[in-house]
């Protein structure tokens, strides 16, 4: 989709690594102006480098997306850089404890809610006001396969997940006449480092080995396989791009056929 997101500028948090740096990656190729946020200084600043050595138009901004003057700091700074913001992709999140309820402290919880759920909450409601001016603007929030079942010993992450789907249809109903769009990805076991660390933790957890655990994401798929990290790019692109002007207010899953619903 090649000047899908021409001009437009887009502000991707958890930009630095993983599912964010892909979407980074594709937006630009698509013609954005982006800004990266995230908490560490040194994957953001090479993979601004990656996109700028490719010709993108990209800041890099350390912010916590669970701090409220963060989130208000990486939006003033979008605009003072670019002039506006047309597209927010809530993608930063941590997976948080394999634990049961019973041996999870109230830290561990309130840690993955804070970044999780009230992160996209807090970044959505400091970059509305300039899409409302604007009189158009996305916002893409990327859940869970999590956010579509329940996930035994990582309840706070689904509770999180599913808590973006139900922003996703608030928001397209309370933004919708204003010209805003809001839709939601579902990545599954994602093929890279991150489900690699959770397969390890689940396994030790449940007793399990890792190989069984691990192979266990791509046998539970239709297609026998994992999803990879571009995958879920090329979709958060089309939905932010003009190809998806009729649509608000969904959840796509990119599981390769987990979910299915």
């Amino acid at each position: 989709m090649s000047g899908a997101l021409q001009d437009q500028v887009a502000l991707i948090t958890g930009g630095g690594q993983g599912i964010g740096q892909q979407i980074a990656v594709a937006f630009a190729s698509a013609g954005a102006r982006v800004v990266i946020t995230g908490r560490t200084e040194t994957t953001l600043a090479q993979t601004a480098a990656l996109l700028r050595a490719a010709g993108a138009s990209v800041l890099p901004i350390v912010a916590d997306v669970a701090d409220q003057a963060d989130c208000e700091r990486m939006v003033a700074e979008t605009l003072s850089a670019f002039g506006a913001l047309d597209v927010l992709v809530n993608n930063a999140g941590i997976a948080g404890a394999t634990k049961s309820t019973l041996d999870m402290s109230l830290a561990e919880w309130q840690e993955v809610i804070d970044i999780d759920l009230t992160g996209p909450w807090l970044c959505t409601k400091a970059a509305l006001p300039a899409m409302l001016a604007a009189g158009t603007g996305v916002v893409l929030n990327i859940s869970s396969a999590a956010g579509r079942i329940g996930y035994p010993n990582r309840a706070p992450y689904a509770a999180a997940k599913w808590g973006l789907i139900g922003l996703t249809q608030t928001w397209a109903r309370e933004w919708g006449s204003a010209g805003i769009r809001c839709n939601c990805i579902c990545p599954g076991a994602i093929e890279g480092d991150r489900i690699r660390r959770v397969a390890a933790a689940r396994a030790d957890a449940l007793g399990l080995s890792y190989e069984q655990v691990l192979s266990g994401f791509s046998t539970s798929a239709s297609f026998g396989r994992m999803a990879t990290e571009s995958e879920v790019a090329s979709t958060a692109l089309f939905l932010c791009s003009p190809a998806a002007t009729g649509i608000t207010g969904q959840t796509v899953n990119v599981d390769c056929g987990t979910a299915m619903n």
